[in-house]
């Protein structure tokens, strides 16, 4: 895609910004009917013409005239697709007229969306504005918009923040107020569906009502107006939001100047309207008790509204407050925000009402970059560079497994087993090959054995890491993508390491043979010596075995003896001589035999077996764990 539009279609406004994929670093607002931000309205005059913006308002020979239809189109949706549809294809008119918009060009429009609309409804939203004959379409939370404006924003230089702590987004629009919770980047589902009935759109009505009853001689003509003509009522109501985001821009200047705005409203005989507001007014537009909002006054509604969210939150609470809306310029807003919030830190755009327009058309330009980017990561992948990091570093992992392990398996498998053959449980010494063998696999498959090799893996993968991201990197800075966001080092920080490693897994038949055959050798050796000291410590049937022993090692001897010994029934009443402290001693002083002895038969004839095993287990972990890293970025900084 060569250009990204970004159409923020409001239910009182609206606004389309335009980004270019290449050398452009903010999007441009594309002016709609002579305005950057234009009226939501639209008109069919007799003629057949198509108006749209302000002069839809009050223009003459219309057979249909729609405005602020897009509160609607959840309740009614038939009859607003209608109108959606025919405002969209308006604003799509002017496009191509004015050439902002080429016929068969390699663009994508970005149009937002509440947060609160589900999957279906943005489908249906979506698939209106194509019939309209616009180019591929995507649907994007007006808040998660006005978030990624916030993190393109040189300015604010919030993207750390955006990417590492809990973020709650507050949009608010002329007909409703829409919260998002956003942790690490990415929406969290609210139990509130994320949008309140309630819009700047109120102060504005407050605001003309106070104007017309102020307005002396001309209020009962006004009054008339507007009770006939929705669309010169909505234009008053319109230049009345914009005078309240002018006083509320700089409340200290305005209480010492008049903050006032003339329009004439021509619907039979001209009629002048004077708009004023100051410090009463104000108060009044947040504090006066309203109708439609249940005798509730919009401070008290915002505040619950802001108090629900908060209870509805299931993880950390907001440190940072993002808003958004011509509204949010109100100083007042941010104290109700602190009241509910103390401890989290509020910010906002410097032209809020253009915010969700330029953030939709940065999800373009991001869409694409990420596209490309999972191209690239796929392609690293697919290669071999991974399986050759690992490679270059098995060696180490195996050889900290090891040192990891033996003495958990000796005190754990083989001292237990040993207590057995001298209990008389087992029969005969060379019945222990087996019962270790099962008993050492069933202790390697244990999940207390993966937790126990969790630190040395753990600290195995940050050498593997550094030469991962002397690949990972370049392609994340590529395209814009934060290079966190592929840095295994920092997924280490958390406490559920995807990247697991099985005992049962890292040491095969071959290399349990080695460990049996030094645990048994083991016994045989304490058996051997113990016997022999028999003789001086214990009773006359011990003197007795250990004259007869030594007999047997002087005619068939060491090995030979040995070899009866294994397969010899051995009384209980002799193996009970034996201490378990001997054998105890004895496999401390012998641990590191039974290491060098696995680290031989590394450097030997299983060296490769292991490292293709573990080569291949391991980095088809380490890639799975980069894609899923990257299909959770959706938020990364320009």
């Amino acid at each position: 895609m060569d250009r990204f539009f970004g159409f923020d279609l409001g239910d009182a406004e609206s606004a389309i910004a335009r980004l270019y994929k290449e050398d452009q670093v903010v999007p441009e607002m594309i002016p709609v009917a002579g305005e950057k931000s234009f009226i939501t309205a639209y008109a069919q005059l007799t003629s057949g013409e198509l108006l749209i913006g302000e002069k839809a308002c009050y223009a003459d020979n219309v057979t249909k005239r729609r405005l602020r239809f897009k509160s609607r189109f959840l309740t009614d949706t038939t009859g607003t697709a209608t109108d959606v549809r025919s405002f969209a294809a308006g604003v799509l008119g002017e496009l191509y007229g004015n050439g902002d918009l080429i016929q068969n060009e390699e663009t994508s429009v970005y149009v937002g969306c509440p947060a609160g609309w589900n999957r279906n409804a943005r489908e249906h939203y979506r698939e209106i504005f194509e019939s309209a004959g616009y180019p591929p379409v995507k649907i994007i939370s007006e808040s998660r918009a006005a978030l990624v404006s916030a993190c393109q924003s040189k300015h604010l230089q919030i993207g750390v923040d955006i990417l590492s702590k809990p973020v709650l987004v507050v949009d608010i629009g002329s007909s409703t107020t829409d919260f998002a919770y956003i942790m690490g980047g990415k929406e969290v589902e609210m139990r509130t569906a994320g949008e309140v009935a309630l819009g700047g759109g109120l102060m504005d009505e407050v605001l003309l009502d106070e104007s017309v009853e102020a307005s002396g001689l001309f209020r009962k003509k006004i009054q008339s107006v507007f009770d006939e003509s929705e669309p010169w009522r909505a234009y008053a109501e319109f230049a009345a939001r914009r005078l309240k985001e002018k006083y509320f821009s700089d409340e200290e200047y305005w209480s010492r100047n008049k903050c006032v705005e003339s329009i004439v409203l021509h619907y039979n005989l001209p009629v002048k309207l004077t708009l004023r507001i100051d410090k009463e007014i104000a108060d009044k537009l947040v504090n006066k008790k309203l109708k439609k909002l249940d005798g509730r006054s919009f401070r008290q509604v915002f505040t619950e509204s802001l108090e629900d969210v908060r209870d509805s939150i299931t993880g950390k609470q907001p440190e940072l407050i993002f808003l958004t809306g011509g509204v949010s310029k109100m100083p007042a807003v941010r104290q109700w925000c602190t009241s509910v919030f103390p401890d989290a830190v509020i910010i906002s755009a410097t032209d809020p009402e253009f915010s969700v327009a330029r953030g939709l058309a940065y999800c373009g330009r991001i869409d694409e970059d990420l596209k490309e980017f999972k191209e690239d990561l796929d392609k690293l992948v697919h290669s071999n560079t991974i399986e050759d990091i690992v490679s270059k570093h098995i060696t180490t992992l195996y050889k900290d497994a090891v040192d990891c392990l033996v003495e958990p398996i000796v005190s754990k498998v083989a001292l237990p087993i040993f207590e057995r053959w001298r209990s008389g449980e087992i029969s005969r010494l060379s019945d222990t090959d087996a019962i270790l063998k099962q008993e050492i696999g069933a202790f390697l498959a244990e999940d207390s054995t993966r937790e126990m090799l969790a630190g040395p893996i753990t600290s195995w993968l940050r050498p593997v890491i550094e030469d991962l991201e002397a690949y990972t990197v370049p392609i994340c800075i590529k395209h814009r993508v934060p290079y966190t966001a592929l840095s295994l080092k920092s997924y280490l920080s958390v406490s559920d390491i995807d990247i697991k490693v099985d005992a049962k897994d890292l040491f095969a038949i071959n290399e349990m043979t080695i460990l049996i055959d030094s645990i048994v050798t083991a016994l045989l050796a304490i058996l051997m010596s113990t016997l022999s000291f028999i003789p001086f410590f214990a009773d006359p049937s011990g003197i007795l075995v250990g004259v007869i022993t030594s007999i047997v090692i002087l005619f068939l001897g060491k090995d030979k003896m040995q070899e009866k010994m294994l397969t010899a029934d051995i009384p209980k009443a002799m193996r009970r001589l034996i201490p378990k402290s001997a054998f105890s001693s004895r496999m401390d002083n012998i641990s590191a035999d039974v290491k060098d002895a696995f680290y031989e038969s590394l450097e030997q004839e299983k060296n490769d077996e292991i490292k293709n095993r573990m080569v291949e287990e391991i980095s088809t972990q380490i890639q799975h764990t980069l894609v899923k890293m990257a299909e959770v970025v959706e938020i990364p900084l320009g």
